[in-house]
């Protein structure tokens, strides 16, 4: 059977075995109870993996969950948003970073790969355990990687078989191999190099599928090259990427990115710094007819948790269409 559904796609309901081959934006979160139970209690634990150094305050427990349901309401106000559950409140501070729990393969007909994450961390391998059951329960396929690998935040779709990878701290360069290998993609690479930028995710934002917003200072030249035979780059400042820039989600027109402007005190650099990097990323909007909707998430951003971290996609379906 097969039905017609609004902007002419077609699908049959056959096809709609998983959520990434549903007509709409899919995503997956964790409500975040145990990284709240866990950083409103830690004193001089270990830093997680993806964090800005230096000391920070405990989560403010109800500002915390308030900040998340916030986003939780903007995402499912356009999209299918599963809820990862969390099965106990120790040890598991990493599986509200939803995207390092691993990567769903889009490019391959069936739709039904997913590559999980491989940390170095022990409470990163257990968040990973959740997300394999959880995939598993969906019918999705589990496939473990070749070396380390942190999931989506280091590993971008930009259409058809090409994706592009980082690799540094947190992956290595011989997942991108064994991933052009074991599934018949392209993945054009780059050196995840700044400390402040731990991850791709915070230095490349796909607008489109052909158009994306890349920090081009924070990577090598020549592979930038490279990227560029691929997409557009739009080159965004490093200093707008630390701000959470890149570090957004697109759902359907929108870009929902994290801001906490209100906050902070007119005429300071932080301030400063902010309001640039707002205006930076509606510039890059407007052209395309995308919108920007600023979610505050300021308990997360002082946990150095990103609002791309707390997002995995099950699809891109957002990226099927183009408004200009």
């Amino acid at each position: 059977m097969t039905i017609e559904l609004d902007g002419g796609w077609r699908t049959a309901e056959a096809d709609w075995h998983n959520p990434t081959r549903l007509p709409q934006p899919a995503f997956l979160l964790n409500v975040p109870l145990s990284l709240v139970a866990e950083e409103v209690s830690r004193g001089d634990e270990e830093e997680p993996a993806d964090a800005a150094p230096g000391a920070r305050p405990p989560l403010d427990r109800h500002r915390a969950m308030s900040q998340f349901l916030e986003l939780y309401r903007d995402l499912t106000a356009d999209a299918l948003v599963y809820l990862l559950p969390t099965p106990r409140l120790s040890g598991l501070r990493d599986l509200a970073r939803a995207a390092h729990l691993g990567v769903v393969l889009e490019h391959l007909p069936s739709g039904d790969v997913v590559v999980l994450a491989r940390g170095a961390t022990r409470e990163r391998r257990a968040a990973v355990e959740v997300g394999r059951s959880f995939f598993e329960s969906l019918g999705y396929r589990v496939v473990e990687p070749v070396g380390r690998f942190e999931g989506e935040a280091d590993l971008k779709h930009l259409r058809d078989d090409v994706y592009v990878g980082g690799y540094g701290a947190g992956t290595g360069p011989e997942v991108h191999d064994w991933l052009e290998r074991a599934f018949d993609l392209r993945v054009v690479r780059l050196r995840v190099a700044d400390p402040t930028l731990p991850h791709l995710d915070r230095t490349v934002l796909p607008l489109t599928r052909e158009r994306t917003l890349v920090c081009v200072e924070a990577h090598d030249r020549d592979e930038i090259r490279r990227l560029e035979r691929h997409t557009e780059v739009v080159p965004v400042s490093a200093s707008a990427c630390r701000a959470g820039l890149c570090a957004s989600v697109r759902v359907d027109n929108t870009i929902l990115n994290a801001s906490h402007l209100h906050q902070l005190r007119p005429g300071s650099a932080e301030h400063a710094a902010e309001l640039a990097k707002n205006r930076a990323l509606e510039d890059a909007a407007a052209p395309l007819a995308l919108e920007v909707n600023h979610v505050n998430l300021s308990e997360f951003a002082g946990a150095g948790v990103a609002l791309s971290s707390l997002v995995l996609h099950l699809n891109r379906y957002s990226y099927r269409f183009e408004l200009m």
